[in-house]
């Protein structure tokens, strides 16, 4: 399965989450979700109880579309989490964590991981004075990310990094909103991570 490009408000109705997928417009109250909480379609207002291999493929699926990941990277990250020394759970969010479309995203130069993405594989990126246009590319703690001169005085950046002052920024983040340019300081802890996923069932689904 390739990464999702369609509506992806559809997508947050149907999982019953926001995944933060449409930045500013559910900042301003106005996300889909909020307006018809049920899944898209003509029986979007039944529910059926998942069975337990629903219940786990939801989750991956809230991971995939709210990283924007592919099942292959998805899988990818699986592998190398359990590889690594401590929880693969906690492993496996770190590792979404570290790739440069997030570190972007959680910096506040762009208002969603789709638009961090953007601006990472158009070159707009430096990581460490180094254009760097990989998205999945992962970053050491102590990395400096910036973006280029010509896209500092970009609307769509300044809106965003003027929203940060609303959302705030991540604690494991050093972001210099003037200069657009900020510092991963280091990896973050899992209670730091607001998101609605439960890593443990996509760690089962794949270890069967």
């Amino acid at each position: 399965m390739a990464r999702y490009i369609g509506p992806v408000e559809k997508i947050e109705r149907r999982l019953g989450v926001s995944l933060n997928l449409k930045g500013e417009r559910r900042l301003a109250g106005k996300s889909a979700l909020e307006k018809r909480p049920f899944a898209p379609g003509q029986h979007g207002q039944r529910r059926s109880k998942l069975s337990e291999y629903g219940t786990q493929l939801r989750e991956k699926q809230k991971a995939r579309y709210m990283y924007g990941i592919s099942e292959k990277q998805c899988v990818r990250a699986y592998r190398e989490a359990s590889r690594l020394a401590g929880n693969t759970g906690e492993n496996f969010m770190r590792l979404l964590e570290q790739r440069l479309d997030n570190v972007v995203y959680r910096m506040g130069f762009a208002t969603t991981r789709r638009l961090a993405r953007q601006l990472v594989s158009h070159g707009h990126i430096l990581v460490n004075g180094e254009t760097l246009n990989i998205p999945s590319a992962l970053i050491k703690a102590g990395s400096k990310i910036s973006l280029k001169e010509k896209m500092k005085g970009n609307e769509q950046v300044k809106r965003s990094l003027e929203l940060t002052n609303q959302t705030g920024i991540a604690a494991w983040v050093d972001v210099d909103r003037e200069k657009a340019e900020g510092v991963f300081t280091r990896f973050p802890d899992r209670d730091e991570l607001n998101v609605p996923i439960e890593e443990r069932l996509i760690i089962e689904l794949y270890s069967k």
